[in-house]
């Protein structure tokens, strides 16, 4: 199974785009794709680079997704900041918060687009999101439909109903009326788990969604390390570690 020494956990076995490990890389499947809702995700600046970030996928996967950053050292918090022709919504959870299914029925057929602003990262960092980033406590908030349950399997929730952000995204386009790219991005949220679960022995090749790449092995990165070993590009204590 893939090593867990410090070495091997570094970025240089993970893919720069999708942070799996490069012989499980899914860059190609992360092709931007338009919608009519524009989406705002709203992370901490360590969330990015964790390999169990899903938001990151979808800044990748939709066309014109913005990132707002918050976290950083300096203590600067971007705003959030719309078009006048859109309606923004706050997606999550917060008592008081309406059910997203319910707003869209009470919309007009001609009603603006929406801007979909959504935080990213663990509960507990993004449920004091809307009090961090200025106008955000002001924006309407909308959550989506009890009973969603979350496939999500790389990172303990509390809650079988807590989704991961790719997850909440697809449902909330889905209600949107935008079926298409949240099949899309399930689909790639599922590949993404699937290989991830495979290189941890929790999931047979065959149990994987689309497949195994060609040359994938659950001992890849051990392999790369010792192939660099030999031809000296890697620290010797990275083998002595194992």
């Amino acid at each position: 199974m893939r090593a867990n020494n410090r070495w091997l956990a570094s970025d240089s076995i993970r893919c720069p785009g999708c942070r799996l490990h490069t012989d499980l890389c899914v860059c190609a499947l992360l092709v931007p794709r338009p919608t009519r809702t524009r989406v705002v995700l709203v992370t901490h600046v360590r969330e990015l680079s964790k390999p169990t970030n899903t938001g990151r996928l979808a800044l990748a996967c939709i066309e014109g997704a913005r990132l707002v950053e918050r976290g950083h050292r300096d203590g600067g918090l971007a705003s959030i900041a719309c078009e006048p022709d859109s309606q923004p919504l706050l997606l999550y959870p917060v008592p008081g918060a309406i059910p997203l299914d319910a707003w869209k029925t009470a919309q007009p057929a001609a009603a603006d687009r929406v801007t979909l602003v959504v935080p990213d990262g663990t509960w507990r960092q993004t449920k004091r999101v809307r009090y961090r980033i200025p106008g955000l406590a002001h924006l309407p908030s909308v959550c989506l439909p009890t009973g969603l349950p979350s496939l999500f399997r790389l990172r303990h929730a509390g809650s079988s109903q807590r989704l991961a952000t790719l997850e909440a995204i697809a449902h909330a386009l889905r209600i949107l009326d935008e079926p298409e790219i949240a099949e899309r991005l399930m689909h790639i949220f599922q590949v993404v788990v699937d290989r991830s679960l495979w290189s941890n022995g929790r999931l047979t090749a065959a149990e994987v969604t689309g497949g195994i790449p060609a040359g994938a092995s659950q001992d890849g990165p051990r392999n790369t390390a010792e192939q660099k070993l030999r031809a000296g590009q890697a620290p010797a204590a990275a083998l002595r570690e194992q």
